[in-house]
């Protein structure tokens, strides 16, 4: 499969170019990639334009390596048939109104233009109002006589479907005009099965908790468009709005899964060799959960699905991917005696000579080891903090409960990380109730995935993966 002449990609802010054009260094993980001379001619600034075999070479490897992203802007608009499958369970007033932003996102004086609508009905209480709403609206009800979950729900509307493309929405999102097209438009990379926008507030309650939430949600993967893959900085999506290319599809969800069936379809997607795209160009609204025990019991129904995922796919749970010397390097910092300090300075010299070695094609390769030892350091002090205030938080409170050092650690770890989120998040909440926010969401989220592992006998789902780097040199494949 190959990409179209007028596929455009451009290389992500993590993507850098190094030896005066001749190497990139990014991706995930991180490589160090030697162009060919053909490859070098097609990289025009930080674009790749597909509309030469070079071109389109490069560009098909950029994006699997996840150093780049295409031009939403540059990509066609498709005038794809496609059919919206609702899943719902007793919530006629949120069906009524995400199927009133369908219709109104439906272009003026074109009736022809509006999708077919599957609503499935999950075993509501009172079928009645969904069926009523449904009819209203114009659109299909399928109701099905038990409660099979969100997954099963969708394969039965799936089941349905006869056109390319399917639009899986849940009754609590509301859609506009540009979210299904924009996503669309990432379909004239034949190897996308499924692209999703982001997920943002929808505008209502002020509560503190909708407040956090409008600004962290679980369900909001950032500014920044991004491949979905395990082991990346977006490692899963959410089916709350998801775009599909049937074929890719299957059997669809695994209905045996009431939580995280949504990134086992992802992962199982991504393993058989297709792309996932996150475009937050695309948007939609979802209704944020904001009354503190409805919004605390979905965090941690969230971390449940930990185990069934470990289960299925041992591997890429993993809390945190380290390897060995930052590992070495996090142990000798929170050992906080007078060594520490020169031995983390002392492994981390080490580790950058080694990768020197192995970049010895590079041009600067101790300037290139020192900022990706660096990198190195600052990641695995984040996922070290993170396995202590999220994961393994109860290890972390009978530690601080028998240690001052770990108290120091932890307290160290849990200001840092609320100074970092607050930074960088836009929230319209002040400091300390969304630290404490923060806090509680983690711990949620880390006792659901506790609860997990107890109920399946297993720690799989709590363990880091330390791993040696599997970066190093290397020229694009066909690009030559």
């Amino acid at each position: 499969m190959t990409l179209p002449a007028d596929f455009v990609v451009h290389l992500n802010r993590y993507t850098r170019v190094v030896d005066d054009g001749q190497a990139l260094l990014g991706g995930s993980p991180t490589r160090y990639v030697r162009l060919s001379g053909s490859a070098r001619a097609a990289l025009r600034g930080r674009e790749v334009r597909a509309d030469t075999p070079a071109g389109a070479r490069l560009a098909d490897t950029l994006l699997e390596l996840g150093m780049a992203d295409p031009v939403l802007a540059l990509l066609p608009d498709r005038e794809a048939q496609y059919t919206v499958v609702i899943p719902v369970m007793d919530r006629a007033n949120e069906l009524d109104r995400l199927l009133g932003s369908i219709d109104a996102a439906t272009p003026a004086g074109h009736p022809e233009r509006r999708p077919r609508i599957i609503v499935v009905d999950d075993g509501s209480a009172d079928p009645a109002p969904i069926a009523a709403v449904a009819a209203c609206h114009g659109a299909e009800c399928v109701r099905l006589p038990q409660n099979v979950g969100p997954g099963g729900a969708r394969n039965a509307g799936l089941a349905q479907v006869e056109t390319e493309f399917v639009v899986f929405v849940d009754s609590d999102i509301v859609v506009n005009a540009e979210t299904i097209p924009l996503l669309l438009r990432h379909f004239a990379d034949p190897k996308v099965a499924t692209a999703v926008p982001r997920i943002v507030g929808l505008a209502g309650s002020e509560t503190w908790i909708a407040r956090y939430e409008d600004a962290r949600s679980s369900l909001d993967l950032g500014a920044n468009p991004a491949a979905v893959k395990p082991r990346s900085p977006v490692a899963w999506a959410s089916s709350a709005c998801l775009v599909a290319r049937v074929a890719a599809l299957g059997d669809g969800f695994d209905a045996s899964m009431r939580v995280g069936e949504d990134v086992d379809l992802a992962w199982r997607l991504t393993e058989a060799g297709w792309r996932i795209r996150y475009e937050p160009a695309a948007f939609a609204e979802h209704e944020h959960r904001a009354r503190f025990g409805d919004w605390i019991t979905r965090k941690a129904i969230y971390g449940t699905g930990a185990h069934p995922l470990a289960e299925r796919h041992p591997g890429a749970i993993a809390p945190a991917i380290l390897a060995p010397w930052s590992v070495g390097v996090i142990l000798s910092l929170m050992a906080q005696r007078r060594w520490s300090v020169p031995a983390a300075a002392a492994i981390s010299a080490v580790t950058v000579l080694r990768i020197a070695r192995r970049l010895r094609s590079a041009r600067r390769p101790y300037a290139l080891a020192a900022f990706l030892a660096g990198n190195g350091v600052v990641s695995a002090a984040a996922q070290a903090s993170a396995l202590l205030l999220r994961h393994w938080w109860p290890v972390a409170l009978v530690g601080c409960i028998l240690s001052r050092r770990m108290r120091r650690v932890v307290a160290v770890a849990a200001i840092a990380d609320i100074a970092l989120e607050y930074r960088r998040t836009p929230a319209r909440l002040d400091v300390v109730r969304f630290g404490l926010a923060k806090r509680l969401d983690d711990l949620a989220y880390g006792f659901g995935v506790w609860k997990s592992a107890v109920r399946g006998r297993s720690v799989r789902a709590l363990l880091p993966e330390i791993t040696r780097s599997r970066g190093g040199a290397r020229t694009p494949r066909g690009s030559a």
